[in-house]
Parts: C-alpha cells; structure tokens; sequence
C-alpha cells in the first residue's frame, strides 16, 4: 500500500479545511515547498498536491505553490484542483507532474478524461468524491445525482490509473476511515483505489490492509500526520 501525504493548498500556503470548506482553513505551514521536503525526508515516496482555490474557481491558482515543490523534491507527485482541459493537463505534465487528477470534468465531461488517459497512459487518475451517497464537484461546492460506483465504471479499461475516493462527510475529521466503503469500491472496479478522507490513526491502516477482498492500493494522509497522531515510520512500515 502507497501512503500519500497530501499539501492541500489555499492562497499560497499548505492547509488542511473540514469537509472542503474552505473557509476553515488551518494553517499548518506558509511554505509548501519546505512541507513537501519534509514529507520526503520523513520517508514517503509520492507527495499528493491539490490547488483548492483552483478545485473552486475551475482553474490553476496556487500554480506558484505548485511549481515550487517539483523543483524542492525529485519524488513523484500528483496533482488535483481546477484541472479541467487537455491544456490543462498537458501544461501540468510538462512542468513534471507524474499524476494528474481529474474530478469535476470526470462526472460533467468524462470524455476529456478518456482522451487524456490515452494521451497519457497510467498518468490520470480520477477522483471520486462523495458526501452523502453521491459525487460532489467544483471543489466540493455543488452536488451530482451520480454514486461513486457509477462514476467510476465509466472509466474501466480506459488506462486510468488510480481512483481517489474521497469520503467528504470524514474529511479532515480525523473519525477514522469508512473502511467498507472503500473496500466496496476496490472491489467493484479494476482500477486500483486510493482511500482518503478520515484517517485517524495507523489503525486505519491496518485495517484497511486487513479487510477481506480487493487490496486497496493507497491512502492519503492529512490532518493526522499534520496534528502529529502518525508517525510516518510507523505508517509507512504498516503499510509497506
């Protein structure tokens, strides 16, 4: 299991919001490229980055913020918020992005997420967030009539390489993983998928290990590691 720290970034600096609300932003470091440079000498192997501005306003706003960790760190990262055209992706691409994460458009024009994932072959991931039973996007403003599962069939076989699920109602709670959910994904779809939203503690990680079927592939980290409640060579070893 891959373990993803994420730097969720508002106005420039890194943040971690309840529920996506940005208007309760912590701020946990005002320099995003010093945060990922952590991230990296604490062990981890991919930094997950998302432009929450950007996720909002349907375009790139903390590009800045962005560039700044590729060139402090040589580890891959993946990129979500505001990402919303082939430009956009391409642009993302060249500067050195090694995932791209599209949300909005994957639920509004799933046709650009096809096209981009056979440009770009196991460098797109879709991400499939979810509060109340359906998929939410614009930056978690707006709600589809859309479920997880029906989102992520449409893009079986298209060469995606990972589903983000992201558990909006535990997000930024620390209340711990909403294990089956993610499980339940994992097991309805090929693609491999990445939990996020609630984890709590490395006994959400066992757990997620633990859980009969389908391997989850991977878990974002937020505002437990920030607070302190993992340790990430502790994390790390549980998940390896």
């Amino acid at each position: 299991m891959i373990l993803y720290p994420a730097i969720d970034l508002k106005d420039g600096q890194c943040v971690r919001v309840l529920h996506g609300d940005l208007s309760t932003a912590t701020v946990f470091n005002t320099e995003p490229a010093a945060q990922a440079r952590t991230f990296v000498e604490a062990g981890f192997h991919w930094i997950h980055v998302v432009d929450l501005n950007g996720a909002v306003q349907g375009k790139a706003v903390n590009a800045p913020g962005v560039e700044a960790i590729l060139a402090s760190v040589s580890v891959p990262v993946q990129l979500g918020g505001g990402i919303r055209t082939l430009a956009d992706i391409e642009r993302w691409v060249e500067a050195g992005v090694s995932r791209i994460i599209l949300g909005t458009v994957a639920v509004k024009d799933p046709k650009i997420v096809l096209d981009a994932a056979k440009r770009w072959p196991e460098q797109i991931a879709v991400s499939v967030d979810v509060r109340a039973g359906k998929v939410a996007v614009d930056g978690w403003t707006a709600d589809s009539d859309l479920d997880a599962i029906t989102v992520a069939k449409r893009f079986e076989d298209a060469g995606v390489a990972a589903l983000i699920v992201t558990d909006i109602d535990r997000d930024g709670t620390v209340m711990g993983f909403n294990v089956e959910a993610f499980g339940a994904m994992a097991d309805a779809v090929s693609i491999p998928v990445i939990a996020a939203g609630g984890l709590a503690t490395v006994d959400d990680i066992v757990k997620l290990k633990a859980r009969k079927g389908v391997p989850v592939a991977g878990a974002v980290l937020g505002r437990a590691l920030y607070n302190g409640a993992i340790d990430p060579a502790e994390a790390l070893g549980l998940a390896a």
